[in-house]
This record gives C-alpha cells, sequence and structure tokens, in this order.
C-alpha cells in the first residue's frame, strides 16, 4: 500500500489541502471543530509529514539543532534523546551538531547551520553555552536559542535557559562523606572549560568550610570529564604519603577511573577507600561496587530546553495575542547513595 498523502487526508476530514497544512503548521487561524476533524484523519490515516519537504516549502521551520562538545557519551544520548522527545510531540525533526567549542569560527559555523539546514533555532549544550560573547553575538543575528547551564539559579540575563544547581549537588555529595566520617577528601576536576566543573568545585569546598575541615590542595586534581582522567587522578591521589579515604569525582566516568585504579591497587572499596560521582550515569549503576552519586536527569532536563524554545518560538509568533514567555526552569540533582560510600577508617600511610 501506498503511503497516505496529504491530500487523502484533505478529502477525508472535507477540508481543503491548505486548511491540512494550517493544521500541520500549527496555525492559530483554523477552527477547533475544523482542527479536530483534520487531526483526527492524520490519526486514522497514520499520515506522517516530510519533514525535510515541508521546511523547504515553508518559510517557517520546522527544526531544531542539539549542539554539543563533551566527552561523555552518556550525557550526549541522554541530552539527544530528551530534545528529540519534544521535537516529536511537536512535529519538529532535529539537528545534531557536535563542534569544537573552542573554535574560532564556531559563531560563524553555527549560523552557517542555522541558514543551510533551515533550523527554527537552537538547544546549547555545555560548554558553548556558557559562552558569554557567542550568546550574545546569536542574540544580535536573531538566532533563537536555548542554553543548558550550570547555575545556583536562574541568571536572569535575558537569555532563555535551564539551569542546574550543581553546586548545591556537589555539596551534598561532600556532606555525605563527612558525615561517614571521611576527612581527607579527595576531588578530581571536570573540563575547566565547563561551568559545571568549577560549581561542582565549589559545592565541595564549600562543604569542608562548613564542617571546618581544612582544604588540602594536594587533595585537588585537575582533570577532564573521563574514565582516564579519573584513573590517573586516582593514582595520584593514592601516592600521597598521607592518603585521603575518599575520592568524590566531578563525574560517574571520573569515579569509575578511580574504581578501577583503587582495584588495580589492590584495595578494597568502600571499606578501604569510599568513591562518589556525579550525573546517575550507566556508569554509576554497571559498576561493582555501584558508585554512590547525584542524579542529574539529563534527559528531562533537555527535554525542558527544547519545550521552552518551542514555547519561545510559539510566544513570538503568536506575540499579537500577548502570549509570555515562560520561566527559565531549574533543576537541582539528588543525592544517590549506593554502595561505593561507607563509614571511614583510619587511613594507611603508604609505603
Amino acid at each position: 500500500m501506498r503511503n497516505p498523502t496529504i491530500r487523502d487526508v484533505a478529502e477525508r476530514a472535507k477540508v481543503s489541502v491548505k486548511t491540512v497544512s494550517r493544521v500541520i503548521n500549527r496555525e492559530t487561524s483554523v477552527l477547533a471543530g475544523t482542527q479536530q476533524r483534520v487531526l483526527r484523519a492524520i490519526n486514522d490515516l497514520n499520515y506522517q509529514p516530510n519533514m525535510a519537504a515541508r521546511n523547504l516549502r515553508s518559510a517557517r521551520a520546522y527544526a531544531m539543532g542539539l549542539v554539543y562538545d563533551n566527552p561523555n557519551p552518556y550525557y550526549i544520548i541522554s541530552a539527544q534523546n530528551g530534545v528529540l522527545s519534544a521535537c516529536r510531540e511537536a512535529g519538529f525533526g532535529l539537528q545534531i551538531h557536535p563542534c569544537d567549542s573552542s573554535s574560532a569560527t564556531l559563531l560563524e559555523e553555527l549560523l552557517d547551520l542555522v541558514r543551510h539546514s533551515h533550523l527554527a533555532g537552537l538547544v546549547l549544550a555545555p560548554p558553548m553555552s556558557e559562552r558569554a560573547e557567542l550568546i550574545s553575538a546569536l542574540a544580535t543575528h536573531g538566532i533563537p536559542f536555548v542554553r543548558i547551564i550550570s547555575a545556583a539559579a536562574d541568571p536572569q540575563d535575558g537569555y532563555p535557559c535551564v539551569y542546574v544547581d550543581d553546586r548545591d549537588a556537589a555539596y551534598d555529595i561532600t556532606k555525605h562523606l563527612i558525615q561517614l566520617g571521611h576527612q581527607r577528601i579527595g576531588f578530581i576536576w571536570g573540563g575547566t572549560s565547563h561551568r559545571s566543573s568549577s560549581e561542582r568545585y565549589l559545592g565541595y569546598e564549600s562543604a569542608l568550610k562548613d564542617y571546618g575541615l581544612p582544604l588540602d590542595r594536594k587533595l585537588v586534581i585537575p582533570g577532564d570529564y573521563s574514565f582516564d582522567d579519573g584513573f590517573r587522578g586516582a593514582r595520584k591521589l593514592l601516592a600521597l604519603r598521607d592518603r585521603p579515604t575518599a575520592i568524590f569525582g566531578s563525574n560517574d566516568e571520573i569515579a569509575a577511573g578511580v574504581l578501577a585504579a583503587a582495584k588495580s591497587s589492590g584495595m578494597e572499596v568502600p571499606f578501604e577507600l569510599s568513591i562518589a560521582g556525579f550525573e546517575d550515569s550507566p556508569f554509576s549503576r554497571q559498576s561493582w561496587p555501584a558508585l554512590t552519586t547525584a542524579n542529574q536527569a539529563t534527559e528531562d532536563i533537555a527535554r525542558q530546553a527544547a519545550l521552552l524554545l518551542l514555547a519561545n518560538l510559539q510566544a513570538a509568533d503568536a506575540s499579537a495575542q500577548g502570549i509570555k514567555v515562560p520561566k527559565n526552569p531549574g533543576f537541582s540533582p539528588v543525592l544517590v547513595v549506593r554502595g561505593s560510600t561507607a563509614p571511614a577508617r583510619i587511613a594507611v600511610a603508604a609505603s
């Protein structure tokens, strides 16, 4: 059987092809009863609009882009799934665009992407979303976008965003380790280009201060959001004469690298070393023991970013009707305690 066409839908609903097109394009000029007949015909025939052809025929765009630069594949997969779910509900297409956030020609690259792919707007993942000069330039060029950013509160800077309170969640993780009796807690950074890294470090630092523990710079190791940096960072920490009894990795990949380093050194986790990560990725659940972490709900965060972009596009199209732009939503990752953390033992000096 051939696939149903827009003409088939029009005949079934007893309307013109132009009316079907208006319903598909979510125009507000169609009467409610007519709209319901068209939607019922679309459902009965299982009609699927051709998004590419729709974009080419229309002055309006019906696709958005997800732009990212992140070494963590689990984050990217979750973000893609979240944005895609919102796009499917709205009848939008999705263009995935990995890029180099440090590129000097990033602005031109994104402008070309929007123009050549006929995109309605962009969802910007970190760290692009946290580059102030890029955000300002996109706004100047009239490109609709929504940022996913790490922030303790809505920045209220005039640019739409979904903000994630990494600092408070990192504070909770560190507090959990302190309350287990750990006084020497190592910290391994994520990538310095990501604001989430500094926010998570600030949460760690604040918890130490609030509980009266000194900040030992030897326990703070630079790194990136990767398993290898977690492994290397842990080896450095475990080689210290007064080594930590717990290590907090800035994400679960880092924490998984820490776990591998501890096991390769013959250490028993969590009884000789407690380990915590961040994000609640598959790494945290599939490791043994499973990792204490913070559930970040990346898929839902990305979905909300896409929904916010869609709402802003609708508000712009219907500005004459006084539709208000939605508020920027915020998320707070939640501590998840698993088997990788336990009460501290007396630290054993390395030989």
